[in-house]
């Protein structure tokens, strides 16, 4: 079995139950889509004690985040400070001369470099994955090691797919933990290395 990485680049991200990420039509002005919002109403209970609160504080206890460029334009690029001041590290086919990212980030064009710079950046802290784009680069290039899914109650019936278009390979996933809460479920997977056996 493959050695866990002391700081695991870890995907947090909401889903509905039938795969969606945000509604159709995301955009500027409308960034999670149309009726997309749905999918963030846990986030009501981020300052709670129960489990929606553990797991945003969590997210924001990360030490580097890797955002794909999509995301990182559609969030207004964040002003240049995500949380805390960390790096972020945007991981994009193609920069223009002259494109300088704001605050604490900075472009990126390769998947396995990105990777290596954000866990060098987080020290002994996880890595905070964002964004359909890059998360399934970084799983295509088995870097992904953790998947947080906060899982919703709703099928949103179109919109943006996570896992669309990540290829032929088959990979395995851990289950290593599961929290309840009111309206959503938080699935916390490993990755499997692709040397590991499945059972």
């Amino acid at each position: 079995m493959a050695a866990k990485k002391s700081n695991p680049i870890r995907l947090y991200m909401s889903m509905s139950l039938d795969g969606y990420i945000a509604g159709p039509d995301d955009r500027p002005g409308q960034e999670l889509g149309r009726a997309g919002g749905r999918l963030f109403n846990w986030l009501d209970d981020r300052e709670s004690d129960g489990p929606s609160g553990q797991v945003y504080r969590e997210a924001l206890a990360t030490g580097a985040v890797i955002s794909g460029r999509r995301t990182f334009e559609l969030a207004g690029r964040w002003q240049g400070d995500h949380h805390d001041g960390v790096p972020i590290l945007v991981l994009t086919h193609h920069v223009d001369d002259g494109d300088v990212p704001p605050g604490h980030a900075r472009f990126v064009t390769d998947v396995d470099d990105c990777a290596r710079q954000a866990r060098e950046a987080a020290g002994d802290r996880p890595v905070m994955v964002h964004g359909a784009g890059a998360a399934r680069a970084l799983l295509r290039a088995g870097q992904m090691d953790e998947m947080e899914i906060h899982l919703v109650q709703v099928l949103l019936g179109d919109g943006r797919r996570l896992f669309d278009h990540l290829g032929g390979d088959h990979i395995e996933l851990d289950l290593v933990r599961r929290l309840d809460d009111r309206d959503v479920t938080h699935l916390r997977y490993r990755v499997r290395r692709r040397e590991e056996k499945t059972p």
